[in-house]
């Protein structure tokens, strides 16, 4: 059984191919070109390399957010179509849950934030080992997310594309109890989203019900809404 797990939902694009639980391929691109150009020629090089197919798939996964609009469009979008086209299953997995799925064993708290701007962090919080989540994704200011994490009282380690904007200013407010993850660890592995995946698979769906996890309206649509309001 072969299941493949497209990311685009942040800076780094990822593809992850797993035959029977087992992670066959794992791919990562930072670089000067866009989601929409760098992820289908990943896809082709991770069948290419392990001499599998697209008709071999037996399940087509996408990380769907929280994270970049765009990016979680071209992502969804991809697997969309693939599973259409394949007449194959889809599995939604959730971007903060990936990102702390990679740090698992940390004896803390895992508390992966992404960039939302204007102050704000998409966040959650795990525990580390059990991986029990103890905060559901939330779009707050930082303040107010780490009020929160900060409840649980044990140290606690930042990771993803919003620590590196936010980590002076958790430094401050937390102290000694705040951690960082180092680059290699503090974005999202695909074969980490992959295994989440791998495990959901009895919660499938038809590529006509996959769909992207926004937490808040994108900015054009906020926008819109306030020009509604004040010329109504």
């Amino acid at each position: 059984m072969i299941l493949l797990l497209i990311d685009t939902s942040g800076p780094v694009a990822g593809v992850a191919l797993m035959e029977d639980g087992k992670v066959r391929y794992e791919a990562m691109c930072v670089n000067a070109f866009t989601h929409s150009q760098s992820i289908l020629p990943m896809v082709e090089e991770a069948y290419l390399h392990t001499g599998l197919s697209v008709d071999d798939t037996d399940y087509f996964a996408c990380v769907t957010g929280p994270g970049s609009f765009t990016g979680v469009r071209i992502g969804v979008s991809t697997v969309k179509g693939l599973a259409q086209v394949k007449n194959r299953p889809c599995i939604a997995v959730d971007a903060l849950e990936s990102m702390a799925r990679g740090v698992q064993y940390f004896d803390g708290i895992i508390c992966p934030i992404q960039d939302a701007r204007a102050g704000q962090v998409y966040g959650a919080a795990f525990r580390g080992g059990s991986m029990e989540r103890l905060m559901e994704d939330e779009p707050l200011v930082l303040s107010e997310y780490l009020d929160k994490v900060d409840a649980y009282g044990r140290k606690m380690m930042f990771l993803g594309d919003g620590m590196p904007v936010q980590r002076e200013k958790i430094a401050e407010i937390l102290g000694d109890k705040a951690m960082f993850a180092p680059a290699h660890l503090a974005y999202l592995r695909p074969a980490a989203a992959a295994e989440l995946a791998w495990g959901k698979r009895e919660e499938a769906v038809s590529y006509l019900d996959l769909q992207p996890l926004y937490l808040r309206a994108p900015s054009a649509e906020r926008q819109k809404n306030l020009k509604e309001k004040y010329n109504g």
